[in-house]
This record gives C-alpha cells, sequence and structure tokens, in this order.
C-alpha cells in the first residue's frame, strides 16, 4: 500500500493573502511578505477585468516567481490564508470583508473613502473576526498621530492649528484619511466636536480665524507618496510636527506587521495604535 505524506504546515508563520495586488500598494505589499520571515504571501487576487490575472505575483512585484498566481475569485483560497491584507476601493473592500466574516478569516484593511455605512459594516464583522483598520499603516505617522496628541494637551487652546496633507494626483478622496484622523485626535485631546470645529480649505473674505477651528489644506499634485503636518502657530512662536513618506514601503511593511499581529487576537476592531502598543 502506497502511503502519501505531505509537509506539515509551519504554524509559525502567517499566511497572507493581498487583494489588488497588481496596483502599486499590491506590488509593495507582496515584496514586504518577501521581505519578512514570519510572514508568506499565499494568495493574490486582482478584479475579474484586470490583465494580471494568471501572472506570477511574485514576477509581477519584481521579486522573482513564488508560484502565488494571480485570481479574482477570493473565495476559492480561503483555506490558503490566515489574515487578508486590503487597500482596493471601498466596494471591493467590502466584498472581502464579508467573505472574511463568513469564513472567520483575519483581515487588515488600509483602505480609505469609506463612508459612514461601511465603517459600521467594519464594526459588525469585528464582533465575528478580528480587523485592522487604518489609513496610514505607517509606523512613523502612528508616531505622529501620538505626538500630536500629546501636543495638544500641553498647548491647550492657545495656539492656532492647521493640517496640511499632500498626496499625488492619483488619489480620489481629500483629505486624506490621515489627516482626518489627525484632526480626530486633536479635537479629542482639546475637548472639542471635529464635525462643529472643522474648516476644509478657505476662499473669498472669510473674516478673522475663530481660535477653535481646526484647518485642513490638502494639496493633489505629482507622484507625491505623502506628506503630513500638524501646525501649533501661537504669538510669537510655531510648532510644526511633520511626517513624509518617500517611499510606499512603509506603509507595507506597516500593514505586514499588523497582519502577524492580529494573529494573536479572535475578535475585535484595531488600528496601529494598538499594533505599535502605543494607546494608553
Amino acid at each position: 500500500m502506497k502511503v502519501l505524506l505531505t509537509k506539515a504546515r509551519d504554524l509559525s508563520v502567517t499566511r497572507i493573502a493581498v487583494a489588488g495586488v497588481a496596483g502599486r500598494m499590491g506590488r509593495n505589499l507582496v515584496q514586504a511578505c518577501y521581505e519578512t520571515d514570519t510572514v508568506r504571501l499565499t494568495a493574490a487576487t486582482e478584479s475579474s477585468d484586470s490583465n494580471f490575472l494568471g501572472v506570477d505575483a511574485g514576477e509581477l512585484a519584481g521579486i522573482g516567481k513564488n508560484g502565488v498566481i494571480i485570481d479574482s475569485r477570493l473565495q476559492e483560497h480561503v483555506d490558503d490564508f490566515d489574515v487578508l491584507i486590503d487597500f482596493t476601493v471601498p466596494e471591493a473592500t467590502m466584498r472581502h470583508l464579508d467573505i472574511c466574516r463568513v469564513t472567520s478569516k483575519r483581515i487588515v484593511i488600509g483602505t480609505t473613502g469609506l463612508i459612514e455605512e461601511q465603517r459600521q459594516r467594519v464594526i459588525l464583522a469585528s464582533d465575528s473576526v478580528p480587523v485592522v483598520m487604518a489609513p496610514n499603516m505607517s509606523i512613523g505617522i502612528n508616531l505622529c498621530l501620538k505626538l500630536i496628541g500629546i501636543a495638544a494637551k500641553i498647548i491647550g487652546n492657545d495656539a492656532d492649528i492647521e493640517i496640511i496633507e499632500a498626496h499625488h494626483r492619483h488619489k480620489v478622496d481629500a483629505p486624506s484619511g490621515t489627516a482626518l484622523d489627525m484632526g480626530k485626535v486633536l479635537a479629542e485631546a482639546l475637548g472639542r466636536d471635529l464635525k462643529e470645529c472643522a474648516v476644509y480649505g478657505r476662499e473669498g473674505h472669510t473674516g478673522k480665524r475663530d481660535q477653535s477651528i481646526i484647518g485642513f489644506e490638502t494639496i493633489r499634485a505629482g507622484d507625491i507618496v505623502g506628506e503630513h503636518t500638524v501646525m501649533f502657530a501661537d504669538i510669537g512662536e510655531r510648532l510644526e510636527i511633520t511626517h513624509r513618506a518617500s517611499s510606499r514601503m512603509t506603509f507595507a511593511k506597516g500593514a505586514v506587521r499588523a497582519a502577524d499581529w492580529i494573529m494573536q487576537h479572535q475578535r475585535g476592531l484595531y488600528d496601529m495604535q494598538d499594533v505599535l502598543g502605543l494607546k494608553g
């Protein structure tokens, strides 16, 4: 009698699927998986009309063939991965979220531009499966969020606060999700309601500045990966806390770190502040 021997799965390695693998972020995610010893890319998807279906994901990302063939059917690969990383578009992310919820798969969401109804769907799904959702997975930007909260509490209401963000010409939402997160952190630290105090751009005769507002300025130009500055301007001095990203790999590495971290959890909604231990 012939006995078939199968290689036991290494449970110390997190198996990752990447959605939207042919995009700019998707390719960086493939490379980040390749460069991280504790994870392995085991599935990769693209939209059903993509020209890259059937292509080797590693070869597409420039790291050489890795045997992971790009498919459009995430549901056909649920046995192949532990965590899905999704930096696609809101509609696709919601479809992927439903698949992960039904099949008890963890998910890391970096998609921006979600509307409130979609955010509520993420919250509902997190009752069943663990979710990390953050508009910016960069370790540096999350340290920046911590710092601006501290600065706001110390400076208090003495300074005028402005948030300036810049991204590439292809970004379709504004302000960026990161800028909005900065606004939320600042408003919470100052005891304000961001919905009431946010001003998004200015034009014409605006009158004297109300010191209670938090201003947002948006730039879309060229190939800027991502720049965010929070300005605290008082009479006689100005404090600026700035983060500049020069490569999407910073976001990809953060997302892979989040995917590895989320394996510790069975359910719940988390962000990069949780992943990095910055809360509290």
